[in-house]
């Protein structure tokens, strides 16, 4: 994801999440992180080629820190329920988050969004608490979920 991919991702970030959406400023300061040396986040587009040009129908990203990632953000368009979409953009991500050196990776995910949780399930996240009123303005409880990374080795570790 690039400056000019903000536009369009806002677009489709209120489409999908129209009580919690990010603001313009909430995705500027985590592109602020994910360039260079000493980058700490990932975020990507999925385009698909369309008459008159590109469409943005899914982004994704992940803060990294002290061996712990966060799954910020993932969306897909609802025309691409369905495709692996969401799968793609999570590969990505845990692929980063070994690229970072992470051992864990935590999200939080709606309780009410049964689809996402049986995507993270299906990549080995497993339930370890609520975040009770996590999402406003709606007060829905948010459901956290952890993954252990593999190393390179292909051995699990745990933290």
């Amino acid at each position: 994801m690039r400056w000019w991919d903000i536009e369009p991702v806002l677009a489709l970030e209120r489409e999908l999440f129209p009580e919690d959406a990010w603001s313009p400023g909430m995705f500027w300061s985590e592109l602020a992180h994910a360039r260079g040396p000493w980058a700490t986040r990932r975020y990507v587009v999925a385009e698909t080629a369309e008459p008159g040009g590109a469409r943005i129908v899914g982004y994704a990203g992940l803060a990294a820190a002290g061996g712990l990632g966060d799954v910020q953000t993932i969306a897909a368009a609802r025309d691409q329920w369905g495709t692996g979409l969401g799968s793609r953009l999570l590969t990505d991500l845990l692929q980063h988050a070994t690229a970072f050196e992470c051992e864990e990776v935590l999200l939080e995910v709606r309780v009410d969004n049964l689809r996402a949780q049986r995507l993270y399930e299906r990549f080995g996240f497993e339930p370890i608490g609520f975040r009770r009123g996590y999402y406003q303005p709606g007060n829905v409880d948010a459901l956290v979920m952890r993954h252990h990374v593999k190393t390179h080795q292909g051995t699990e570790t745990h933290g």
